[in-house]
């Protein structure tokens, strides 16, 4: 169940409520600051973007319409979250069709939390010998982050909240919101 409220700044997503944490305007100001520092280190390059589904898909399609670069886009799905927690084990549930060796990739998450999704991906991108591996994210949060790889384009710290909207859902609702929400715990 999805509700907003006569307040567009407060919104429910299934038994949770949420306030607003970053407006679809800041949202889009991050998107073309991440878009504008991936022509400039492309220009001439043709790289391939891979979006992890379902949450990145939104920003991936935001951030494609804003690149200036050639490119292409390919989408894996991995699974790792449970409700509002991540998960100590990633699943691949589908996997990687395009061409990847001699490839420069640039990875699309729309957060990364642990880390876990992203090393289980980068983990698989090996045995395919892509020339480069970046990673650009929309969402990082720092505080919760376990694993030892850098970000090469990262949008936005955040500290560790639970968020939903522009991707980012919980318990699979809440993606649609163009803004995001932070859990309100006050309620």
């Amino acid at each position: 169940m999805l509700e907003l409220y006569d307040n567009p700044s407060r919104i429910r997503v299934r038994d949770k409520f949420f306030r607003l944490y970053l407006s679809r305007d800041q949202i889009d100001e991050i998107v073309s600051g991440i878009a504008g520092r991936i022509d400039h280190d492309y220009s001439g390059k043709t790289p391939l973007f891979l979006g992890i589904l379902n949450g990145a898909f939104i920003f991936a399609s935001d951030l494609l319409r804003k690149l200036q670069v050639q490119s292409e886009i390919s989408f894996v799905k991995y699974s790792s979250y449970h409700g509002m927690a991540s998960a100590e084990t990633v699943n691949r549930l589908i996997g990687l069709n395009e061409k990847v060796n001699g490839r420069d990739v640039i990875i699309l998450e729309d957060i990364v939390d642990t880390g876990l999704t992203m090393a289980k991906l980068l983990e698989d991108l090996k045995e395919y010998s892509p020339t480069s591996v970046k990673i650009a994210c929309f969402c990082f949060k720092k505080a919760a982050f376990r694993e030892n790889f850098s970000i090469d384009y990262c949008g936005l710290e955040i500290p560790k909240l639970f968020v939903v909207g522009y991707g980012l859902d919980y318990n699979g609702a809440g993606r649609n919101f163009p803004d995001i929400y932070q859990l309100d715990e006050t309620v």
